[in-house]
């Protein structure tokens, strides 16, 4: 593993900035507020799959360990703890894990929150989470195929890798950048460098020597007319992948 870090101090302090809005459903993160139901469909039916857990239980997950990096404020860590799952969030920016901690704790829900790196966490705990969620993280460091590996490590024997990012096509550099920042404002402008997104033989190549076999892409698309994300072949823009571990 690299000692050097995969945190992009502009990105963070860009996230920090903004940090008091995560829970403000038509705030500055409106957009991953209306992403959100298409990410935890695809992520309980990935877990559910794997695991051959039952997807009528109340929580399902009990006993299993996730980790949500780039946890922000907590979007995802919430809703995978009410499915039973023991969560650890991870976010290098401050304010981020401090919005998420008191969001949490007024619900009542126990989540650990933690300001670390992915490098920090992978040197305390290698291969300790049944699932590691990497969310829009990637087209946001330093080091995207350094940070991919890391991650693939964190995964437990058995567990899986759930990664969501942007591709880097012409027609994301319309959309998720011109679009998205300066045309319908559902971002803030400079939230994403078009240079950064990564593309899914990207995602394969740098995942080749990690202890995983990928799966994917799986598109996901916006319907202007009904106003939701839902999962597609259309894997332009927006897209999901899957990084499994064989049991030991």
């Amino acid at each position: 593993m690299s000692n050097a870090s995969s945190i992009d101090p502009a990105e963070v302090a860009r996230f920090s900035a903004i940090a008091d809005e995560w829970w403000d459903p038509n705030g500055k993160f409106a957009p991953l507020h209306r992403f959100n139901p298409v990410r935890l469909d695809f992520i309980r039916a990935q877990a559910l799959t794997r695991f051959g857990r039952d997807g009528a239980a109340r929580t399902p997950f009990k006993g299993l360990k996730l980790l949500d990096i780039g946890c922000g404020g907590g979007l995802l860590s919430e809703p995978m703890t009410r499915l039973g799952f023991a969560v650890t969030g991870v976010d290098a920016s401050e304010r981020n894990v401090a919005v998420a901690a008191a969001h949490a704790k007024g619900l009542g829900l126990t989540i650990d929150y933690r300001c670390a790196t992915t490098e920090a966490v992978l040197a305390e705990t290698p291969a300790a989470f049944d699932v590691v969620l990497n969310m829009e993280v990637v087209e946001h460091v330093a080091d995207p195929g350094q940070y991919l590996r890391d991650c693939a490590r964190l995964v437990a024997p058995g567990g899986l890798m759930i990664l969501a990012t942007l591709n880097r096509t012409l027609k994301a550099f319309a959309l998720a950048k011109v679009g998205a920042e300066y045309l319908l404002r559902w971002l803030p402008p400079k939230t994403h460098d078009w240079s950064k997104f990564v593309t899914p033989s990207e995602v394969r190549a740098y995942l080749a020597g990690a202890p995983v076999a990928v799966q994917g892409p799986f598109g996901v698309t916006f319907s202007p007319l009904s106003g939701r994300w839902r999962l597609s072949s259309d894997a332009d823009v927006n897209y999901l992948m899957v990084a499994t571990r064989d049991a030991a």
